[in-house]
């Protein structure tokens, strides 16, 4: 698979272990490619290789817009981004804060004072938007 990636110019490839988050892959793979037509390119090539190693059918969604193509290799999903488009869903960074807020413990008395300040802030959220 990362051979592939490679042998089509695949940009910025990450690998994000999902064992034991998700239910719907052990592996999430994230690349990226200068254009649309590189985008499509890339994941057409990935299936292709991948149903000649015996995988079967594998789908391909995304590829009429080829901003954002992901192949569904069963245990490996992999999206292929145009720049813009990986920067706006920044799946990266869901899954990084994901892992960052499982790390850090949350106090329950900063998460009840948190709760009470945003409460104590909606009524005069009203009354501005009632002037």
């Amino acid at each position: 698979m990362r051979q592939s990636l490679d042998d089509n110019k695949a940009e910025d490839v990450v690998v994000i272990d999902l064992k034991g988050k998700s239910a719907f892959a052990d592996y999430m793979v994230i690349a990226s490619g200068r254009s649309t037509r590189q985008v499509v390119a890339i994941a057409e090539n990935l299936a292709d290789k991948l149903k000649q190693g015996g995988r079967g059918y594998i789908p391909v969604e995304g590829k009429q817009t080829g901003d954002w193509v992901l192949v569904d290799a069963g245990d490996v999903i992999v999206h292929v981004f145009r720049p813009e488009a990986r920067t706006f869903y920044a799946l990266e960074k869901m899954w990084a804060l994901e892992d960052e807020a499982a790390a850090k413990p949350v106090k329950k008395a900063a998460v009840k004072k948190a709760v009470v300040k945003k409460a104590a802030a909606k009524p005069a959220a009203r009354r501005k938007r009632a002037s």
